[in-house]
């Protein structure tokens, strides 16, 4: 692959609408927004609200035949994947290249199982401040989409996707070890997810509050202690690193967890703390922070699709 023309985009939450938003207005893009027929009814009555600005994206329907995705983008949340992946089968070919932007730790190897023969990108967005409410997206920040190939083998796929973002005006990075990274992710949204969603809490609580820092601080502790037994090479300082990103999110905005949280939607607790459980349960380290967390997020919220045990 040389270059991005045609993207297909899977979810239009806060994350997926403000990076669509830059991507239909990024030159030599042409962005189709897949959803089923409700939504598509919906969203062409509404519209999306970005920022306060009426977003008409370009809505199509699994049913329609279309010229294969260059790169397919899912930004559903976890328990919508397997859908998702059913959805875009029509806009996949041999050349299509994939990237998540979900939570968590497992898409990627979902999305490989669906797709044996294309290329995966591991993903995450970074420092993004986007929350949804109803059809109305707002954002201070994007933050940055830190991206990479896990195998090493497909730097032509990475390089035409950092074309692409370039082209929107989506910051991002590329590390050497991406894995560690998506780690990173997980670490942090085991934290500030669940504990802003149990404290009902915006950022600017954790900026102020020392004692609120340490109840993040605990649960992202037990995935440090996983990832170590797992050869991924999370430290206290990474721990710690966190704070300066902490300290440049707005003060009013709210973690995806507790938006799902105030909003009475399902939360994404089982990828969160579950997993945490489950393979500390594997491994053999102690997570009781992360069992409190569980059984508190299930006592306020719905439950999700996916049970603890099946995780």
């Amino acid at each position: 692959m040389t270059s991005v023309h045609q993207v297909t985009l899977v979810g239009l939450g806060a994350i997926g609408a403000s990076y669509g938003e830059r991507l239909l207005a990024a030159p030599g893009v042409e962005l189709r927004v897949l959803v089923d027929e409700e939504r598509k009814r919906r969203y062409e009555q509404s519209g999306v609200q970005v920022n306060g600005r009426r977003i008409d994206f370009p809505l199509m329907v699994p049913a329609t035949s279309v010229e294969p995705a260059d790169l397919v983008i899912f930004c559903v949340k976890y328990d919508d994947l397997a859908s998702a992946i059913e959805m875009v089968r029509r806009h996949v070919g041999p050349n299509t290249v994939f990237m998540s932007l979900l939570n968590g730790i497992a898409s990627e190897d979902e999305i490989q199982a669906a797709f044996p023969e294309n290329v995966v990108l591991h993903a995450i967005s970074v420092a993004i401040d986007a929350v949804r409410e109803g059809r109305d997206v707002r954002y201070s920040t994007l933050g940055y989409i830190s991206f990479g190939d896990a195998t090493g083998r497909h730097e032509d796929a990475v390089r035409a996707v950092r074309g692409v973002l370039d082209r929107a005006g989506i910051a991002y990075e590329t590390p050497e070890d991406i894995l560690r990274v998506v780690w990173w992710k997980f670490m942090i949204n085991v934290g500030i997810n669940q504990a802003s969603a149990v404290m009902r809490a915006p950022y600017g609580v954790f900026q102020r509050s020392e004692d609120a820092r340490e109840v993040m601080r605990m649960a992202m502790r037990e995935v440090v202690a996983i990832a170590q037994k797992r050869g991924i090479s999370l430290s206290e300082d990474d721990v710690r690193g966190f704070d300066d990103i902490l300290n440049r999110m707005s003060p009013n905005g709210k973690t995806s967890m507790l938006q799902d949280v105030e909003a009475g939607r399902p939360t994404e607790v089982e990828q969160f703390a579950g997993t945490v459980i489950r393979l500390g349960a594997e491994l053999g380290v102690p997570t009781p922070v992360n069992q409190l967390l569980y059984h508190a997020i299930r006592t306020i919220a719905p439950h999700a699709k996916m049970s603890l045990a099946s995780a």
